[in-house]
């Protein structure tokens, strides 16, 4: 599977106001390895930036005024992506953006060019509900080193967004016995059959059974009560 994970550094908030894209950043997966082919490019937005864009990305209106325009690099950023799964944190934000651009050049916009598009926060509130999930948040909790990450920056972003994707839905290899590293193996994967086992089921103490329900009312609290076992509750 080919997965492009992506990243936007823009004037502002809204597309629809105006604001552009002024970086762009992305990072190739193929099968969850990293290839590194990847993509980057500074873009002359063609106005200035918000004095609060500024505080956040660092990136000068001066430094701008000689990259190419975004018409200048679309072809290469459709190519690069097609058919891809995008994989983007608050993918609705650059999503937008990235539509507004290919719509003043006459193009369709992003669902229709890339395969899927995968939103890491949604993924992250549902991991863990209630907490901070914000890339540099999610970068502590999962062990990704942000360190250098002072300023946002686009391809800095999308690198360390690939980590956490990765740490994220490493359990979807939990059962799978990679021996590719192993001398001789051929980068064979074991499947392991789990029928030729029998799980022991460990039931709750009371204790436990009350440090769980404190739990849930803690998450019906922070949810508004939107928590999905009280809508399935006596279905």
């Amino acid at each position: 599977m080919r997965q492009i994970i992506l990243d936007t550094e823009t004037t502002g908030l809204s597309a629809e106001n105006g604001d552009r894209i002024i970086e762009i950043g992305c990072v190739e997966l193929l099968n969850r390895k990293f290839t590194g082919n990847n993509l980057h490019h500074y873009i002359n937005p063609e106005r200035d930036s918000h004095e609060d864009a500024l505080k956040v990305h660092g990136i000068s209106n001066e430094f701008l005024r000689d990259k190419p325009k975004f018409a200048a690099i679309a072809d290469e950023l459709v190519n690069y992506l097609r058919d891809a799964e995008i994989i983007i944190h608050n993918a609705p934000f650059d999503v937008a953006f990235l539509n507004m651009e290919f719509r003043r050049l006459g193009l369709p916009p992003v669902t229709q060019v890339v395969g899927s598009v995968l939103d890491t926060l949604v993924m992250a509130k549902e991991m863990f509900p209630g907490k901070r999930n914000g890339l540099d948040a999610l970068c502590d909790r999962l062990g990704v080193d942000n360190s250098g990450r002072t300023l946002h920056g686009a391809l800095l972003d999308a690198e360390l967004l690939a980590d956490v994707y990765i740490n994220m839905t490493r359990g979807q290899d939990a059962l799978l016995i990679e021996v590719a590293d192993a001398p001789g193996e051929g980068g064979v994967i074991e499947v392991v059959d789990l029928s030729r086992f029998e799980l022991p089921v460990l039931r709750a103490n009371e204790q436990e059974s009350q440090a769980h329900a404190t739990v849930l009312a803690e998450l019906d609290k922070s949810s508004k009560g939107k928590t999905l076992w009280r809508q399935f509750e006596g279905a």
